[in-house]
């Protein structure tokens, strides 16, 4: 990767500098916090350490302040521990005191300066707040601030539509005075094609919508017919509970054009018998739409001495009631055909409800333990083990499954979990995949001699939020609409005092994240203004990396090693490599170095800084920060920024480097 070196930097001599900037006093003190890991047991099953490793993992990136909160007094600076100082508590007032005279008509001042907690009204409660503001009461925390207007237009863009808002959307929204201006933007990005995009990739991620994993190979026009069938579906805001029966029960003749037979596909194991197939299948259905990913190990061996120590409710689980839910699969037939007899590849696959017998106990080969006769039974018929219930007389089995699987309260407290764990960083069980069903209920709560808890960090809300999605008939926005307009959600990520890791489940702030590789390419590309074309072979021509398919084969456009560049913000491949929030040494050099972030920075040619280097220098410096990082500079920036400009003769580099350190720093990055 020859381009990947600094030494080819243009601005390597002005690096110190440079980075120096990029750690500059930023609008919020970005002190992301660390989630609570959870233990990897001895006793797991070592077929699956991989995947449990894969759950312990997922928590937001260390502080980089030593590990250390930081504290800052009314109106003074904001000190780091170690004495380290970064600006004022009110310097967007006084940013606004300093450079409003200069600005354009174009860039117009923000009525009652960058501190403004937006005109919305805090007196009255929500579901999602009555519970919240009451635990953290309990626990005696105090919450953070609201957010300010600014941190909140950048931060709901995101979350909701994966991209940064242009500078006349932030300004038109920080300017505005509606009294029901946040939730007014909700709605709109709600409504948003944009927003369509976002999910289709979460959901896509979820539903595991990927070309090739470790056992099969699909190919990309099944990806591509899944990926549409999920855009689609939410374009229509189709009923959640809707979506996982049509997936759950879904036949086909091609996968090529039945996108949803694809999620059962994904599920096929090679190397050994049918049963394999039917486990599997069974597991990724539990794992997400129940959000119970034990299923999986129960599918080898008993949960005694194996989970034991995980779940109270999977330590007393067997086998065969493991057997009972693949069952529901044991009459589905999925194969697949060459595209072109006699070619080999590349291959359709088909699923269909052919099969005449039950699941049985006949195997000693496979990649699961041996599956043998227990007495005389020979075979197991289906049940659903979280409720002993079976297929009414002639009922499709596959629909019977889906009937049970949409029907339990688990499956809507799932869903409403993994959204959540999205917005707040934490679920509210974490990993969200991992729901002990023996530990949900306040109302019945393990016996204290048990030596467990309640697993959710609120379960009442918990409960409340599953009736309300259950009730509002599985709406997936009407979820995300309670979520995002709670006080909550809006809270600041600044925290005035001392904060503890052990409150990250109260929710009292915001937690900070990174951006996924998809959301750092496309802010880097609506900012920039420079938009790059991928063709997507049999789909079409697309601009944003948000709509890439899949995070495999990433067309590389007219940009060239893109799915390298977007990779290495850990995207995950849908398989055995979730998204990641850790950070590397080449996501540095990819916005320091890579010709994406470069080219993006010249001063010819179109684009964002071709066309505002005509204005006077302080209008530069306001253009470049709102229109990248969604705000004004603040005082020591802006100071930083004209010293570095007011050389003529050397204007045009200094600009490309200050636009250079923008995409480098730590608000750039994060989403806060």
């Amino acid at each position: 990767m020859p381009d990947q070196t600094i030494s080819r930097n243009p601005f390597r001599s002005l690096i110190p500098a440079l980075l120096a900037l990029a750690a500059a006093p930023v609008l919020l003190a970005q002190d992301e916090q660390t989630t609570p890991q959870m233990p990897i047991s001895d006793a797991i099953c070592s077929h699956f350490t991989r995947q449990a490793e894969a759950l312990s993992q997922f928590h937001l990136p260390s502080q980089d302040n030593g590990g250390k909160p930081f504290s800052r007094s009314t109106d003074g600076p904001v000190v780091m521990e170690g004495g380290r100082t970064y600006g004022t508590a009110n310097r967007m007032e006084r940013l606004t005191e300093l450079v409003t005279a200069a600005l354009p008509a174009a860039l117009p001042p923000p009525p009652g300066g960058g501190r403004q907690s937006g005109s919305q009204n805090f007196s009255k409660m929500g579901m999602i707040d009555q519970y919240l503001f009451a635990a953290m009461q309990s626990a005696g925390v105090q919450p953070a601030d609201p957010a300010s207007d600014w941190e909140f237009v950048r931060r709901i863009y995101l979350d909701l539509t994966g991209r940064i808002p242009t500078p006349g959307q932030t300004l038109q929204f920080v300017n505005s005075s509606s009294p029901t201006k946040r939730s007014d933007l909700i709605e709109t990005l709600l409504a948003s094609p944009a927003w369509v995009d976002k999910w289709t990739m979460f959901y896509g991620d979820l539903f595991k919508n990927v070309s090739a994993n470790a056992q099969i190979t699909v190919y990309k026009p099944s990806v591509l017919a899944f990926y549409q069938y999920i855009k689609s579906s939410l374009a229509a805001n189709k009923p959640y509970n809707q979506l996982a029966s049509e997936l759950i029960t879904a036949s086909g003749a091609s996968s090529y054009s039945d996108g949803p037979i694809n999620f059962v596909v994904n599920g096929v194991v090679t190397g050994g018998p049918n049963q394999d197939v039917y486990d599997q299948q069974v597991a990724n259905m539990a794992d997400v739409f129940l959000g119970i990913a034990h299923v999986n190990c129960l599918l080898c061996h008993n949960g005694a001495g194996h989970l034991t120590s995980l779940s109270l409710w999977g330590g007393q689980q067997t086998r065969t009631k493991a057997w009972g839910m693949a069952a529901f699969l044991a009459k589905t037939s999925t194969s697949s055909t060459p595209v072109n007899p006699p070619a080999v590849t590349p291959r359709y696959w088909s699923v269909a409800d052919t099969g005449k017998s039950d699941y049985q106990l006949n195997t000693t080969t496979g990649n699961r333990p041996p599956r043998q006769p227990i007495g005389a039974v020979k075979s197991i018929t289906p049940t659903y083990m979280f409720t002993g219930a079976t297929p009414n007389a002639g009922e499709n089995y596959r629909a019977a499954l889906a009937r049970m699987i949409t029907s339990d309260p688990q499956f809507a407290r799932a869903a409403v979990n993994y959204v959540w764990a999205y917005f707040y960083g934490v679920g509210l069980v974490d990993p969200p995949d991992t729901f002990d069903p023996m530990r949900l209920d306040p109302d019945n709560p393990p016996a204290a001699s048990s030596g467990w808890n309640l697993q959710p960090s609120n379960p009442r809300l918990l409960a409340a939020l599953t009736q309300g999605f259950i009730d509002n008939k599985y709406d997936i926005k009407w979820l995300m609409r309670q979520i995002v307009n709670s006080q909550a959600y809006q809270l600041s990520s600044r925290y005035d005092g001392q904060w503890s890791d052990a409150w990250n489940n109260l929710f009292a702030r915001k937690l900070v994240r990174r951006l996924w590789g998809e959301e750092l390419h496309d802010a880097i590309t609506v900012s920039s203004g420079v938009i790059p074309t991928y063709n997507v072979d049999t789909y079409g021509t697309i601009n944003y990396a948000m709509q890439f398919p899949e995070p495999l084969g990433t067309p590389d456009g007219t940009n060239g090693h893109m799915s390298m560049w977007v990779d290495s913000f850990l995207r995950g491949n849908r398989d055995d490599q979730p998204r990641s929030q850790d950070g590397s040494i080449l996501q540095s050099l990819n916005l320091m170095n890579d010709t994406f972030v470069m080219s993006r920075t010249a001063v010819t040619g179109s684009g964002l800084l071709p066309s505002s280097l005509s204005m006077s220098n302080t209008d530069l410096v306001n253009t470049l920060f709102l229109t990248v990082l969604s705000r004004y500079p603040t005082p020591a920036e802006m100071t930083a920024a004209l010293s570095n400009l007011s050389n003529q003769a050397t204007r045009n580099q200094e600009a490309q480097s200050l636009l250079w350190s923008l995409y480098n720093k730590v608000d750039f990055i994060f989403n806060y």
